[in-house]
């Protein structure tokens, strides 16, 4: 069977052009049948693991929702039983658009972990089941990968960045295995920093509700995180992320940027997107878009000095997401709006070195 996911669009976008002086491409991953980048290296796990398990495979997830409909709709397309695992809280239509997959349904948990806990005792039980990793798995990557290589089919020149969002760490993980510069978000961005001669790696100072964990099969420091303020965290809210991708990403030649970003930045990304490109996206996937928006932050990402062209030539992996509506933007709106009256110091950037941006960039 071919692959399950479509090659998607890289366009070039003139407004986000004119903005960053530099040449701004979007691989549009939201235009995924499920709207999101995880179907790529979820199916891609799912077809393996039909292939070496035979086709009374029960796949089983635990998942925010984007990764569980990617494997929901691999599965369905693979003809194989699929339970799905949810924290508390999924939405109705969260719901829905897994039946409609004809995936079982499980929400069990308060946030990630708890819910994975619950799925794995499934394991035990079922000869058959099989843990679909959300994001930390080298297969996963593999099919996350084929972004880079499709991107490097579709442009004529090699970008001098490439920008995407990082929960636990599963795209980075493809994008550095297919290759490029990344940022990253709050789990991810505190795990980089505790290691590797970075800002923190030598106090190893973190929140209140954040443990410092030890991996010692890749000997790099976590961060796992026991809750969530953001309202990012249904795609980016990984309690801990891959300890393999951490370890590439501080590895990797050429480097790895990871830049933290508050709410209200990627909430007004999204409605700039939305207004400039006609599209939906999830708050997780604006995120990525931050620095389109805000010259300053892109030029400290982005040196002009250290670029191979006259003008930056960079890619936004768009990654998408099921969970917007008109309704999320009208929120946003409201949200800034209140925000901006009380003139709060709400809007931070906090960059890989340690240091902090307030306000607008």
């Amino acid at each position: 069977m071919s692959n399950m996911w479509q090659e998607t669009p890289l366009i070039y976008s003139d407004t986000l052009s004119n903005i960053l002086d530099a040449s701004v491409y979007l691989k549009l991953e939201n235009l995924q049948p499920c709207h999101s980048f995880k179907l790529r290296g979820i199916s891609h796990f799912v077809k393996w693991a039909k292939d070496t398990n035979g086709p009374s495979l029960h796949a089983v997830i635990a998942s925010g929702g984007n990764a569980g409909l990617a494997a929901a709709c691999a599965a369905n397309g693979l003809d194989v039983k699929c339970t799905v695992y949810l924290p508390v809280g999924a939405s109705e239509t969260t719901l829905r658009l897994l039946r409609q997959q004809k995936a079982s349904v499980v929400v069990t948990g308060a946030f990630y972990s708890e819910t994975l806990s619950a799925a794995k005792q499934v394991l035990e039980k079922d000869q058959n089941a099989v843990m679909i990793p959300a994001y930390d798995d080298p297969k996963v990557w593999e099919g996350h990968a084929t972004i880079i290589t499709e991107i490097s089919k579709q442009m004529s020149v090699r970008p001098d960045a490439v920008f995407c969002s990082v929960g636990g760490g599963g795209l980075l993980g493809g994008l550095i295995v297919g290759c490029q510069l990344t940022i990253g978000s709050d789990c991810f961005y505190h795990s980089m920093s505790l290691n590797n001669g970075r800002f923190n790696s030598t106090s190893k100072l973190l929140p209140p509700t954040v443990d410092l964990v030890f991996d010692d099969a890749h000997e790099v420091y976590l961060a796992r995180f026991n809750s969530f303020s953001s309202k990012a965290s249904g795609s980016l809210g990984a309690s801990e992320p891959a300890a393999k991708v951490v370890k590439m990403a501080l590895e990797r030649t050429g480097g790895t940027k990871c830049v933290s970003i508050s709410d209200e930045f990627s909430m007004q990304a999204c409605l700039n997107f939305a207004d400039d490109h006609k599209m939906l996206v999830e708050l997780a996937c604006s995120t990525t878009l931050v620095p389109a928006y805000n010259p300053g932050l892109f030029n400290r990402l982005v040196p002009r000095s250290g670029c191979r062209n006259l003008r930056p030539v960079v890619v936004f992996v768009v990654c998408g997401g099921f969970k917007t509506s008109m309704s999320d933007l009208h929120d946003f709106k409201r949200h800034l709006e209140n925000n901006m009256a009380k003139e709060t110091d709400d809007l931070v950037v906090k960059y890989d070195d340690g240091q902090v941006s307030a306000g607008i960039v």
